[in-house]
């Protein structure tokens, strides 16, 4: 009984302050004083390296721990086929509903010479990087790589072979230590992140102060109307229907578990980093959603890779409207096979803030489409950046709860 009455976990007196620390800092942040400003663009940074830090190894030893100790049972393979299942699903989902926007709003081409003056905002040699030098980035060359370069991918990719190894070798007396060892740097590594958690409301203070002075500066005021309205529109479409609707299929209170993860997609809009998340997202499944350990810190770290709702929707919204620009005729069959090309480049980007322009950017300089056009979005893409990777965050969360509730029900069956 005491067990369902403490379900969500939800910290009523955090949230308060958390609140409390937001609205101070959009306060400050609009009265334009330079120092201050200096001085919350510092701690903003600080902040942001710090849960950069603990983001890396919270990646390798939460996949390498989970498949040390359930390499071997058939309960990972089941988490893991979920967790694919629904990523691809919610993934999908956030492209359709950015498909079904753009053709309802219907945003019109934009004039020729705005498009080549946004030519010289549009970042330098970026344009040249092929999707094959993408997936080729992932493949680690050697061991300290991954690790010195923050390479989300190839963390994930190493960590799951290291656990593999360990779990296949389980025996060994050697290797039963060394998971030992594992696990107690996993434990001094949450309790680090714990107290970054504790002193966040003045990270909060500082990344709510950095924003309100960009919007009071006109940062990213102009925007291209139908075009914006089409790609918050379907991130927020994703946020607050589709995800609920997910969650709702596996008879979860939707309310219950975004109050759980609040402090994850909080986080999520200020850092524009699903990765630098990371830590805040895992301590928020287990200690306010209740989610099992075994399964938070092997799906999180898996979802803050591949499943990515918001970089879906932006990617495809944004080569859809580049594209046409480009004279190209948006027909069913171009339009699905970019919903395919959407999916998959989402699945494949990394959680790093811009991610998903530089990887847009890319696909557009490949089939030379006029880049010219993510010139003009570069002064609006904070905003963009900050939505989306909420959205990322919170699908996350959602398949975290999801693949739990179901393998929490299979237990209970057998």
């Amino acid at each position: 009984m005491e067990k369902s009455t403490q379900k969500t976990g939800f910290n009523t007196r955090q949230f308060v302050i958390w609140m409390l620390a937001l609205i101070l800092g959009g306060f400050l942040g609009t009265l334009g004083c330079t120092a201050l400003n200096n001085f919350f663009n510092f701690v903003a940074a600080a902040y942001t390296r710090l849960f950069q830090y603990v983001a890396v190894p919270t990646i390798a030893l939460a996949v390498t721990t989970t498949l040390a100790l359930l390499g071997a049972k058939k309960n990972t393979g089941r988490i893991f086929l979920h967790t694919i299942i629904y990523t691809l699903l919610t993934t999908v989902a956030a492209a359709l509903v950015g498909v079904v926007l753009y053709k309802f709003i219907a945003p019109g081409n934009l004039p020729m010479d705005m498009v080549k003056a946004g030519q010289a905002a549009v970042p330098q040699n970026l344009g040249s990087i092929s999707y094959y030098q993408h997936i080729l980035a992932v493949i680690p060359d050697n061991i300290l790589k991954p690790i010195s370069s923050g390479n989300v991918l190839s963390i994930l990719l190493v960590a799951a072979a290291v656990g593999l190894a360990l779990a296949a070798k389980r025996d060994s007396e050697n290797i039963q230590l060394l998971v030992k060892n594992i696990l107690g740097l996993q434990e001094l590594l949450f309790a680090l992140i714990k107290a970054l958690v504790w002193a966040l409301p003045l990270g909060i203070v500082a990344f709510a102060a950095q924003l309100a002075a960009q919007v009071s500066a006109g940062v990213i005021i102009g925007s291209l109307g139908k075009y914006v309205t089409v790609v918050l529109g379907g991130n927020l479409l994703q946020f607050f229907v589709i995800l609920p609707l997910f969650l709702l299929s596996a008879r979860l209170n939707p309310l219950k578990v975004f109050r759980a993860m609040l402090p994850a997609v909080l986080m999520a809009l200020f850092t524009k980093s699903s990765a630098a998340t990371l830590p805040v997202t895992v301590a928020s499944a287990e200690n306010n959603l209740k989610a099992r350990p075994e399964t938070a810190r092997f799906i999180l770290p898996i979802c803050c890779t591949i499943n990515m709702n918001g970089c879906a929707a932006f990617i495809l919204v944004t080569s859809l409207f580049v594209l046409q620009n480009g004279g190209v005729a948006l027909t069913f069959p171009t339009i699905m096979l970019w919903v395919l090309i959407a999916v998959i480049s989402a699945i494949g980007n990394a959680g790093v803030p811009m991610g998903c322009y530089f990887l847009t950017l890319s696909l557009m300089s490949g089939v030379g489409a006029p880049i010219g056009i993510l010139g003009i979005i570069l002064p609006v893409y904070t905003i963009i950046d900050m939505i989306e990777t909420a959205v990322n965050v919170w699908s996350d969360s959602c398949v975290c709860a999801i693949v739990d509730k179901k393998l929490s029900a299979g237990n209970s069956e057998d």
